[in-house]
């Protein structure tokens, strides 16, 4: 698995390829099967009144991720080791797993339809993509609220971890998965604790603001490439300051700005301000952006490892 050789760059991006089509065909592993499922199911047991919350907190975002990591690394060092090609299929599927595409975007493109036809059911599916309060969501806050929850899940879910992975695969593909898995973990210990009621969840919190910090500005980068309009990443700006995250804004701003339509968070934030909620066609166009700009995601990380791996192998050989 040296940086140098050419077996370790095809197995990466073998390792890309599969994890897109397991996503492609698959949507996500069943819910008793998933790992990202169990791991949250360990975060409950962290989920408790401690007496040192902040002190707890940190020890909890210290080593829970990191313990995802070793594990994942030991399982694709062991499969590599049986033959390159089971570290390959091996680290996919881990990818598969710990990234998330194809099955938001189909329950955004749902809850979008829904709020046409049947409002109340719109609202209730709203909960599988967005924490937030619904019942009182007009159809068009629902709408704005599956698109706002699919961009910034664009980030979170998807280019984190494959950026986690390019990073870290020229070192070795165990290092590279392992890297991914830590990232999910960040993510979802911040979506399990991170909340300001949540004392031990701070430290989750920070963390995964920092993770994200890049993921969030890539992921706006590629909605403005998906959208033909890279101007949308200065005009969002003007809006950024209203939202609390550090991050989420990015791709959700530059989403709003790509469609032409107003995205809120009724009493906390508004994009576009200017523009109207989006109707169905318009969300339904957002939805697709983000599964482009997902796309995207993938092809250019493929590519760039492609390029690294040539060039390195160029670089060894001359040396």
């Amino acid at each position: 698995m040296s940086v140098l050789t050419s077996e370790a760059g095809s197995t990466a991006v073998l390792a890309l390829v599969l994890a897109f089509m397991l996503d492609s065909l698959l949507g996500e592993p069943p819910l008793k099967a998933h790992p990202v499922a169990w791991f949250g199911q360990l975060i409950v047991l962290f989920d408790r009144e401690w007496r040192w919350p902040l002190l707890s907190g940190v020890l909890i975002a210290g080593c829970l991720p990191l313990m995802a990591a070793v594990l994942t690394g030991l399982i694709v060092t062991t499969a590599f080791t049986v033959h390159p090609i089971a570290g390959a299929i091996t680290a996919g599927v881990v990818l598969f797993v710990v990234t998330s595409r194809r099955m938001l975007l189909d329950t955004a493109s749902e809850v979008v339809v829904l709020t046409e036809t049947d409002l109340a059911t719109a609202r209730g599916r709203l909960r599988a993509l967005a924490g937030r309060e619904a019942s009182s969501l007009s159809s068009g806050e629902v709408r704005s609220a599956a698109v706002e929850s699919a961009a910034e899940n664009l980030s979170d879910g998807l280019v984190a971890p494959l950026f986690a992975f390019a990073l870290l695969v020229p070192v070795s593909l165990s290092l590279g998965t392992a890297g991914a898995a830590w990232v999910k973990a960040v993510n979802t210990l911040d979506s399990m604790l991170g909340y300001e009621h949540k004392r031990v969840g701070t430290a989750s919190a920070r963390l995964d603001d920092a993770v994200m910090w890049f993921p969030a500005r890539v992921s706006a980068l590629l909605i403005a490439l998906a959208a033909g309009s890279l101007t949308a990443l200065s005009v969002q700006t003007a809006w950024l300051d209203s939202v609390p995250s550090p991050n989420a804004g990015w791709p959700m701003g530059t989403l709003a700005v790509a469609t032409d339509c107003q995205l809120t968070k009724p009493g906390v934030y508004t994009l576009n301000p200017e523009k109207s909620l989006p109707t169905v066609a318009t969300a339904e166009r957002g939805v697709h952006l983000i599964s482009l700009a997902s796309v995207l995601a993938f092809v250019f990380v493929c590519a760039a490892l492609v390029l690294l791996f040539v060039l390195l192998q160029g670089v060894g050989q001359w040396i």
